[in-house]
């Protein structure tokens, strides 16, 4: 019994390790210039589909997004040895009020009085959200999109995921004037939507000692954007 003992804490220790060693894999490693790694080109391995159009309430242009063709193995065994079957997914995105979510190469726009279709970006990049700041357009006179996104090999995997910095970016509904809001090297925390102000606020945590985490020891930015400028100058404020 003693040796089980023994042997159950030896696992619970390596799990623990590995755990450790999971979560402390650094989101970004610095080349001599402190640089992160842009990806140059996108993954040609992968086969890219698209979702149909979506269109917001409220707006002229439909939405395409785009992704990669999911594909998942599923072993089995039989008694006359193992096997797999071959699983596909077409569906690459959701849709909710207002908002797409998905892991996308990118979205294409589409006037709906036009057979024209263009690109939001033609560099590499994962987006996670793309969001139509409805509640606002009106008053602003001016329909927005906002997204939340991956953009740069930040830990020089030589892939984009997860494992890199969070970014935020916007465009118009058109998806002309994208641009990036938070800075370089910034992970973003949250955003959120003031109606009465027309202002997008944001958080980021910036990598200050330069060890690759964020942690209690970095700085948080609080940021804001005000959506009626044409410019969208980001500012700086000081709630703490």
């Amino acid at each position: 019994m003693k040796k089980l003992h023994i042997a159950i804490l030896s696992t619970a220790v390596l799990l623990l390790v590995s755990c450790k060693e999971e979560v402390e894999k650094p989101k970004v490693i610095y080349d001599a210039a402190n640089k992160a790694k842009s990806l140059s080109k996108i993954d040609s391995t992968q086969v890219a589909i698209s979702d149909l159009p979506i269109q917001m309430k409220g707006t002229d242009y439909l939405i395409h997004p785009v992704g990669d063709l999911r594909v998942y193995e599923k072993g089995s065994k039989s008694r006359y040895g193992s096997s797999s079957v071959i699983d596909l997914s077409f569906t690459i995105s959701n849709y909710g009020e207002n908002e797409i979510t998905g892991y996308l190469q990118n979205l294409k726009f589409q006037k709906t009085d036009s057979d024209s279709i263009h690109a939001l970006t033609d560099k590499p990049a994962l987006i996670l959200t793309a969001t139509y700041l409805a509640t606002v357009s009106d008053r602003i006179k001016r329909q927005i999109m906002v997204y939340t996104m991956y953009d740069v090999d930040t830990n020089r995997d030589g892939k984009l995921d997860t494992s890199d910095i969070k970014s935020l970016y916007l465009s118009d509904i058109s998806g002309k004037n994208f641009m990036k809001i938070s800075a370089d090297y910034q992970e973003l925390i949250d955003w959120n939507l003031i109606d009465s102000k027309g202002r997008l606020y944001f958080r980021t945590v910036e990598d200050t000692n330069k060890n690759g985490q964020f942690d209690k020891n970095d700085v948080v930015h609080y940021n804001y954007v005000n959506l009626a400028a044409s410019d969208w100058k980001v500012s700086n404020y000081e709630p703490i």
